[in-house]
């Protein structure tokens, strides 16, 4: 059974090179992976340890270009089980009832600025959201009368954006589209094969269009990965989420994410501070007044920050 559920990744999924060091090694059906797992998905739907039998969590670190990887992943079958049992849409779509009015104020501020950009009326925009989940990003982006197109792995997912109006395409049909903006927020560290995938899904960028990679920050990653501490809550100072197995498959140090991007012909570029300022949503209370006003900057001259705007320049 573990054959046909978990794939081996003999050497780095970013650069393709096979010398790496091995940080961490255990069994997910030992101890502490093991309690980990079953503590993490036990408040989403549970855990199927059985598909997990000898299978290993491995954490490896490519030694060309630094990407922190996970050796043994699940199949896509097996992420699909995980996205639809182990993970309860039902669960799940329930705690996206409860956020905050401020969450879509910070989409709709974002979906501003990337308009201005552009240049283009919202009608003559196509924006994709690869891996969009519920898609509620994107139905902010219509309601500004945006074209929305989504691609996403969970069924359930699917129909409900379907039934709201968004045009849902497979992961075949990607290419055959030519898109303005791309959103894969918080996507590529669930990817196998991430340069693959990035090479392909800017085949269907139009040149001078742009696509922006989201994916989880870890200032002390080495410091965490060292004490592999597994009880430190998520947003913990050691918390262990940016490397969490069976989900967060890969971890990106920016310069890794902008090296990948480089090789499907993308580069880096920054929204205006005048635009990100014109189009700043939530004056309300000092501490919103603050975050709008600084916030541009340090995201300008932050290093590390794994949230990244590119545009497609050939």
């Amino acid at each position: 059974m573990i054959k046909n559920n978990i794939i081996n990744r003999n050497f780095c999924p970013v650069c393709k090179v096979e010398d790496n060091i091995i940080l961490y090694e255990c069994l997910f059906t030992e101890y502490p992976v093991k309690e980990y797992l079953t503590r993490f998905y036990s408040t989403q739907g549970g855990v199927e340890l059985n598909y997990l039998e000898n299978a290993k969590y491995i954490l490896c670190k490519c030694n060309n270009c630094d990407l922190v990887y996970q050796k043994e992943i699940l199949s896509e079958a097996l992420m699909e089980r995980l996205y639809e049992n182990w993970i309860n849409p039902v669960l799940v779509f329930e705690a996206q009832k409860m956020l905050p009015i401020s969450h879509y104020a910070s989409w709709a501020q974002e979906i501003f600025q990337i308009m201005s950009y552009i240049k283009k009326i919202p009608s003559e925009i196509r924006f994709f959201d690869f891996g969009m989940g519920w898609g509620k990003w994107l139905l902010v982006a219509k309601a500004f009368g945006c074209n929305v197109f989504g691609c996403e792995l969970s069924e359930s997912r699917i129909q409900y954006a379907e039934s709201n109006g968004i045009t849902m395409i497979s992961y075949d049909e990607i290419s055959e589209q030519q898109f303005d903006f791309i959103n894969a927020s918080q996507v590529f560290e669930h990817i196998s094969c991430p340069t693959e995938t990035l090479q392909y899904l800017v085949k269907a960028l139009k040149f001078g269009g742009l696509i922006k990679i989201s994916v989880p920050t870890a200032r002390n990653i080495s410091r965490r990965i060292k004490k592999m501490d597994w009880d430190a809550p998520k947003g913990s100072k050691y918390s262990l989420n940016p490397v969490a197995p069976l989900e967060h498959i890969n971890y990106f140090k920016r310069e890794t994410l902008i090296s990948m991007a480089s090789m499907a012909g993308l580069q880096e570029i920054k929204i205006p501070l005048t635009t990100q300022y014109q189009f700043s949503t939530n004056w309300k209370g000092i501490r919103h007044i603050v975050k709008n006003l600084i916030y541009p900057i340090i995201n300008k001259l932050d290093k590390s920050n794994n949230e990244i705007i590119f545009l497609k320049y050939k």
